[in-house]
């Protein structure tokens, strides 16, 4: 940063909407009202590349927030990062110059990071935009599967040929749908439109760099990869995945089927005892439950199991813990490394930020991170949408692409009034 910043913040009111607070360019993430909602760049952090690019972003942002001088009974200032799934990709983060922020229901602060003096905002309010009004449904959408359905059945053969000869326990792969809508697609109404489907999960929008035109990447995840608040720490991994009905019969069936199943379960054990060994290291009295819960999103059931610890070390920050457990075997595999290799073999797609680390962390080191899944990168009328299945022993290459068909759907159906 070339010249001294201070950050300063106001009180919002308690029903101020958060997503009236995100603009083109901006960053937005938030889960049952709760998040924030960024603009501007009052610095930028880039870490580069490389497998211990996470850790790099993290001290380099722990530099960066110590030159920030701020009033020490106002909110600490934040970053909002999408990291890219691969290490080739740069990590890099942006404390940006306003953020609407709330992270308990009715304590809403506007935070500003800018040249000058710490203490309460002196800019007043700003002027937050309001709901654009809704389009009608597009007609016709244009899809075309990248790979094709056929495709992707065969690299989950191949792939569950080779977990047959031992080579490894899980993999997770990844297809996308290429979608031309015929007109400018508007990432903010994408967002009210996949908040009021599905208010649980983590609703968010990144603009994304390197690639072609001012892409952003937009969806809404049920996976929270980690969250620390002080000393404590909860995370809730998510593998192993049913269709949703609108008959409750039907619907409650669906998930007693997930829950029983041999083939999910096992899924879900591969990400559950990894994430178990990977936050032991980090934390006192880590917590679990026994057996998985079902977790209900507009189209999918999923099983999940939430983890509650308490850090070790104080210092240790939620980035810190980003960079230890990703990438989770639920969005990679098992081993990691073998699973990247197969990746790399069997993938056709460039993931980009698919499947990585989206959130924020502050400058007590506080932070909340979701997996960037059931997404979309949008550019002018143009959106590439992803989503992946994992893949074991008992995998079924028909049954994985209906999986990745039901998560592309509540993209679609959102793209259509978008």
């Amino acid at each position: 940063m070339s010249e001294p910043l201070a950050s300063s913040a106001l009180r919002l009111g308690p029903a101020f909407d958060l997503l009236s607070a995100y603009h083109d360019g901006g960053s937005f993430f938030e889960r049952s009202g709760l998040g924030l909602a960024a603009t501007g760049e009052a610095a930028r952090v880039d870490a580069g590349s490389g497998p211990e690019r996470i850790v790099r972003l993290s001290r380099m942002l722990a530099e960066a927030f110590a030159q920030i001088r701020r009033h020490p009974e106002s909110p600490p200032p934040v970053a909002v990062a999408s990291i890219g799934f691969d290490d080739d990709r740069p990590a890099e983060a942006v404390i940006p110059e306003r953020a609407a922020i709330r992270l308990e229901a009715g304590e809403t602060w506007q935070v500003e990071v800018s040249t000058g003096v710490p203490g309460d905002s002196r800019g007043g309010h700003a002027r937050w935009a309001g709901r654009t009004l809704p389009h009608d449904a597009f007609e016709e959408i244009q899809l075309r599967p990248d790979p094709e359905p056929d495709e992707y059945a065969e690299a989950v053969a191949r792939a569950v040929a080779k977990i047959g000869r031992g080579e490894l326990r899980k993999v997770v792969l990844a297809r996308s749908m290429l979608v031309d809508a015929g007109r400018a697609l508007d990432p903010k109404q994408l967002l009210w439109r996949l908040r009021a489907v599905d208010p649980d999960c983590y609703v968010f929008a990144a603009p994304q760099r390197g690639g072609a035109g001012n892409a952003v990447l937009v969806g809404a995840t049920p996976e929270l990869l980690v969250r620390r608040r002080g000393r404590a720490v909860e995370a809730t991994p998510l593998a192993g995945s049913a269709q949703r009905f609108g008959d409750p019969e039907r619907d409650r069936s669906s998930a007693d089927r997930l829950f029983a199943s041999a083939k999910d379960r096992e899924e879900h054990a591969v990400v559950v005892e990894e994430v178990a060994r990977t936050l032991r290291a980090f934390c006192d009295g880590l917590e679990h439950p026994r057996e998985p819960e079902l977790l209900g999103t507009a189209n999918v059931w999923h099983l999940a199991t939430p983890f509650r610890g308490r850090l070790h070390d104080p210092d240790v920050t939620a980035l810190d813990l980003v960079a230890a457990l990703h990438p989770t075997p639920a969005v990679c595999g098992m081993p990691r490394e073998v699973a990247r290799e197969v990746l790399d073999q069997l993938e056709p797609i460039e993931r980009g930020t698919y499947a990585g680390p989206i959130g924020w962390v502050d400058a007590s080191g506080d932070g909340e991170w979701a997996i960037a899944l059931r997404c979309a990168e949008i550019t002018g009328s143009t959106a590439r949408l992803f989503a992946g299945a994992g893949i074991v022993a008992d995998s079924v290459p028909e049954a994985e692409v209906d999986e990745t068909e039901r998560k592309f759907r509540a993209l679609l159906d959102a793209l259509r009034w978008g």
